[in-house]
């Protein structure tokens, strides 16, 4: 075996962990696939004779390359119109395949990625890489051209905002599901008081519509029991009995897809805490769906 099939075997060997790393920073598949392929650009062309641990090398280039990539959308002030999930990783009742395990290490929820999205992107970096992946302040800080305490400071106004917007689901699968499945039983019924029994006080409905207008009478964003149970009474009388809905996890967690004609018409994530769904975010942005890896789902 030559030197270069040495170093694609080496490589391919980490190719996990990177797409792992770049689906956190950047919260998107597609861009997460293409950090990982520049990477392996950037190795390709590289001297690595000195390189002594190429998981630690790669996993540093890999987060250099999704820094300059949230740089630039900052810079091109990418901003959609309202809510913009990431990408969803949907898989059947069964649990996720072996390629998407790597990826949803360590419970990734949609609600996490939404937080990190708040984030700049020198502190999504030193925290996705410190707090996620364990890499030394030593190795990010001159990522982010800063000193190693200041990479640390990054980290924890980064870890302050997470702890205090990303919640935590309940490890119980099958408890989810019964909570979830009375959410869906209350919003088909018309029971109001059956839907706010299953909903944190300050829940949090998100919806991302895409680039056109949402639907009349369906707002973005939604906080509280009340309010949100309001919507999902609104969205059940609206949608009519032409939706066929699968169960699914996404993300890891307990989560709904429905279609409508054959077609996804909207995919349903729910963070349950305590036994009560604390955000509900759904993607309905057709374009978005239409590209969505649904195979786990037959």
């Amino acid at each position: 075996m030559n030197e270069n099939q040495l170093l694609a075997e080496g490589f391919e060997a980490h190719r996990g962990h990177l797409r792992a790393v770049a689906y956190r920073m950047l919260g998107s598949l597609s861009e997460a696939d293409d950090a990982v392929q520049e990477a392996w650009l950037r190795l390709s062309r590289s001297d690595t004779g000195a390189v002594r641990n190429l998981g630690g090398w790669l996993t540093t280039v890999v987060g250099r390359v999704c820094l300059d990539m949230l740089r630039s959308r900052t810079a091109r002030r990418e901003e959609p119109l309202g809510v913009r999930l990431p990408d969803p990783v949907i898989s059947g009742a069964g649990g996720p395949g072996p390629e998407d395990q790597a990826l949803l290490a360590d419970s990734v929820g949609l609600a996490l990625l939404v937080v990190l999205e708040t984030l700049a992107p020198a502190e999504r970096l030193a925290f996705v890489l410190h707090d996620l992946f364990a890499v030394p302040f030593e190795e990010i800080a001159p990522i982010v051209d800063r000193t190693p305490a200041a990479a640390r400071q990054l980290a924890s106004r980064a870890r302050r905002r997470v702890r205090g917007a990303a919640p935590v689901p309940d490890a119980d699968l099958a408890r989810q599901r019964e909570v979830v499945d009375a959410f869906l039983a209350a919003a088909r019924d018309g029971d109001f008081d059956g839907l706010i029994a299953v909903l944190d006080p300050d829940v949090v409905l998100r919806a991302d519509y895409g680039p056109a207008p949402a639907p009349a009478r369906a707002p973005r964003e939604v906080h509280g029991a009340a309010a949100v149970a309001d919507q999902a009474l609104t969205f059940s009388r609206l949608s009519g009995t032409d939706l066929r809905s699968r169960p699914a996890l996404v993300n890891g967690a307990v989560g709904v897809v429905s279609f409508r004609e054959g077609r996804p018409f909207s995919v349903l994530a729910f963070t349950v805490t305590d036994g009560r769904i604390v955000a509900v975010d759904i993607l309905a942005d057709p374009g978005r769906l239409s590209g969505l890896d649904l195979a786990d789902l037959d």
